[in-house]
């Protein structure tokens, strides 16, 4: 299934493919926000095409492509179980929960808890 553009809960959304490329580069971040300006207001990445440099966060990766999605006023959410990564770092655990707080980057553990987001936030 390639990357498709839905309406989840009144809002644009472009699904990502679980199959398709990693997002391993602020290029490839790029990639996706220049695939929803096709009219998305929210990327929803799989967990699983993420670099695992974006769960370290000593790495900065995954500061600089949450930091391309705000510059781009596009919301990022991660879809997925990130488990494994959120008992290795208590830094990521803050992080997840301070950005689950706010309305710009999301964690959630599937499209139906992305859908419920969606329409508590109207």
């Amino acid at each position: 299934m390639p990357d498709v553009l839905e309406e989840r809960a009144g809002v644009p959304v472009l699904v990502c493919d679980p199959a398709g490329p990693p997002v391993a580069t602020t290029e490839a971040a790029l990639d996706l926000i220049g695939a929803a300006f096709g009219g998305a207001e929210v990327v929803a990445v799989p967990a699983g095409r993420l670099d695992p440099s974006f769960f370290s966060l000593g790495t900065r990766f995954a500061g600089e492509i949450m930091q391309k999605f705000v510059n781009y006023r596009l919301r990022l959410v991660v879809v997925g179980d990130i488990s494994a990564h959120l008992a290795e770092s208590g830094a990521l655990r803050a992080l997840v929960a301070e950005s689950n707080r706010h309305d710009h980057i999301w964690f959630v553990p599937d499209l139906a808890a992305l859908d419920a987001r969606l329409a508590a936030t109207g």
